[in-house]
């Protein structure tokens, strides 16, 4: 299936990097989401299948994160034997090829980091929460630690999140000037509000609890 058919969007700036495969999902119509995290993600989970699979992931492990509002990161480094969600975790990084990493979101920001210099990727859930805990400059410091990524080399992509007037923070500002500080020049900000636009995209805020989840999505093309 084209991408431009799919309930997904991509972003230039990683999409003119080669060797990658990313998207982030858009509400998909016709699937009721009223209800809790779990059953949204429950009712969503065949959409959010079909599209890895028409980006050629679905057979690969799937990492995701469990989510806690913090700052920790789980680390891939060695190949996974099936899918895996990774405890008291809101961000990941690999420098693994036969992985794909996924991050969901409802207003808060999914933070894409891609090495342009050697195979390391990062994915994060970067709310208000994790953004004052500093998880963007910690992805930093640990791709360095892991991989040898150096910040210069880094090119960051903020997904669609809610913004002021819709929020009284503007935590995307601080995670473009967190990455600042930490040395990073690439910064890609997409400047969409989810709370803005209802039709195209899920808000926890908006939509007062009751919603479903964007999906971001990021591997390595092998």
């Amino acid at each position: 299936m084209e991408a431009s058919k799919l309930p997904a969007e991509q972003f230039p700036a990683l999409s003119a990097r080669p060797g990658l495969q990313h998207c982030f999902t858009t509400r998909v119509r016709d699937i009721d989401v009223q209800a809790d995290k779990t059953e949204a993600l429950e009712r969503l989970d065949h959409a959010h299948r079909a599209v890895r699979s028409a980006l050629g992931l679905g057979t690969r492990p799937f990492a995701s994160a469990q989510q806690v509002h913090g700052r920790g990161i789980g680390v891939i480094d060695a190949p996974m034997a099936g899918d895996k969600c990774f405890d008291a975790c809101d961000g990941l990084i690999t420098n693994q090829e036969d992985v794909c990493l996924g991050i969901y979101v409802a207003d808060c920001c999914a933070l894409y980091l891609v090495d342009t210099v050697r195979p390391a990727i990062g994915l994060l859930h970067s709310g208000r929460k994790g953004t004052e805990l500093g998880i963007a400059t910690e992805a930093i410091r640990l791709m360095g630690e892991c991989f040898g990524s150096q910040p210069e080399d880094l090119l960051v992509q903020l997904s669609p999140c809610i913004r002021p007037p819709h929020y009284e923070v503007d935590f995307a500002a601080t995670i473009v000037a967190s990455c600042r500080a930490a040395g990073v020049t690439q910064i890609h900000d997409s400047g969409v509000c989810t709370a803005c636009d209802l039709a195209r995209y899920y808000s926890y805020r908006a939509e007062k609890g009751k919603t479903g989840r964007m999906l971001a999505l990021l591997a390595l093309a092998p």
